[in-house]
């Protein structure tokens, strides 16, 4: 994974439990500042590292944790170094949800060696989209069902997010929404 998704779980952490709780994951975990480089890509193993103590010092689940974090992925990344790509990714949940290659395309060339996640949309109707999510990642389901509930919330939407089908590299997500205003 990246420094700047570790980044963005410490200030979640950090937001929910305080800068005592972060540097106690911190210390237990053996990490430091060096993990953080934004720009630089990790090692899976260290990020399900500090996911799983994240999930323990936060009293959830991994996968709840997992599921908040890709929400708050989605605010972090819209206030911070991704936001002008962002602005220009979509200007509504469907759209964005068809742009998110080229987003990550603007995002890999900054980051030689990221294996980022592909997305299709499979089908497309006013309030309803199958969205094909490709990554040879595994266990990332509900990051990315967090990531769409927090793309529903960035444009303004409310609605429900099934899976409908898992294959080996390959997670198609039926979502029903509409508009809250």
């Amino acid at each position: 994974m990246y420094g700047m998704i570790h980044r963005a779980m410490r200030q979640m952490v950090h937001e929910e439990l305080g800068e005592e709780a972060w540097l106690a994951l911190e210390q237990k975990l053996e990490i430091g500042p060096t993990e953080l480089l934004t720009g630089m890509v990790y090692d899976d193993a260290l990020t399900l590292e500090i996911v799983s103590e994240a999930a323990a010092r936060l009293n959830l689940s991994v996968d709840q944790t997992l599921e908040a974090f890709g929400q708050y992925w989605v605010r972090f990344a819209g206030q911070g170094s991704l936001s002008s790509i962002m602005k220009f990714t979509g200007q509504n949940l469907a759209s964005f949800i068809a742009n998110l290659d080229r987003l990550h395309l603007a995002v890999g060339s900054a980051m030689p060696g990221a294996r980022l996640p592909a997305f299709a949309t499979l089908e497309s109707a006013p309030g309803h989209l199958v969205v094909e999510y490709r990554s040879d990642r595994v266990g990332l389901e509900p990051f990315v069902k967090g990531l769409l509930q927090g793309l529903m919330d960035r444009f303004h939407a409310c609605g429900e997010i099934h899976v409908v089908h898992r294959g080996e590299k390959s997670i198609l997500f039926d979502i029903r929404y509409q508009d809250k205003d």
